[in-house]
């Protein structure tokens, strides 16, 4: 008989927040004009850096694929660490501002599960400040202590779409897959939750809408709200409801 679900997995950017276009994407590029560098990722280019997890490692990628002319100093590899770490400061400075919020329906969902005893954690490859930063803004200093577990950053070695962070997490939760639901926005994030076995509910965003997500429970455009119905790209549907709340999950869950 299966097991009844007990615990809810979050990708961080794309997923609780639209944190790609209008938070990392500027941050970069704040930390490349500081470091007098001529790079500047637009909205596009962003785009096709993100089939790339981990910032540090879009970093490289871009060099390597968009700036062949770009001559690498003896200490490339230490520049791009201090890079990413300027980007992070950058970023949380942005997230203090309050200017990025939650997508519909996540702090709702989350606080529904919170009231029925769902545990609740985070698999990320975005950096542990990067996710506090979010969480502290949008939810309150209480917020990251909402999460059990947040695996975040370099925490495992293969980032996106390898499965490690999910089994980090479980590991850490000491759940099996069976016992969660995962929540994705992206290509990359479906393989990594897929990979660790996990059921997977995804709310694309402008840079993911046209991705592959095989193997998912269901696709959405957002979690919704009741007064911003949700609409479903792929899969069933949620059986009248116009927004994703905990009877729509568990009916999910039991069906998949």
């Amino acid at each position: 008989m299966k097991m009844s679900l007990q615990a809810l997995i979050f990708d961080v950017d794309g997923t609780l927040a639209d944190t790609e276009r209008d938070g990392h994407r500027v941050a970069f590029n704040q930390a490349f004009a500081d470091a007098g560098l001529d790079w500047h990722w637009d909205v596009a280019t962003y785009g096709k850096l993100l089939a790339v997890t981990g910032g540090k490692e879009r970093m490289k990628y871009y060099v390597e694929q968009f700036r062949p002319d770009y001559q690498k100093p003896a200490d490339f590899e230490e520049m791009v660490v201090a890079l990413h770490a300027a980007k992070t400061d950058h970023y949380t400075a942005l997230m203090q501002e309050a200017r990025i919020p939650l997508r519909p329906g996540v702090e709702r969902l989350l606080r529904e599960a919170r009231e029925a005893g769902l545990r609740l954690a985070i698999a990320t490859t975005t950096t542990p400040a990067n996710v506090s930063a979010l969480l502290a803004s949008t939810l309150g200093q209480e917020g990251e202590s909402w999460f059990e577990v947040i695996g975040a950053g370099d925490i495992v070695p293969a980032k996106k779409p390898a499965p490690d962070i999910y089994d980090y997490v479980l590991g850490q939760m000491k759940l099996g897959p069976s016992a969660c639901i995962a929540f994705e926005d992206s290509e990359n994030g479906i393989l990594s939750s897929r990979g660790a076995g996990l059921q997977t509910v995804v709310t694309v965003n402008d840079y993911t809408r046209d991705h592959d997500f095989t193997g998912a429970t269901i696709v959405l455009d957002t979690l919704g709200e009741p007064d911003l119905p949700s609409t479903v790209l792929q899969g069933g549907g949620i059986n009248g409801n116009t927004y994703v709340n905990l009877a729509v999950l568990h009916r999910l869950y039991a069906s998949a």
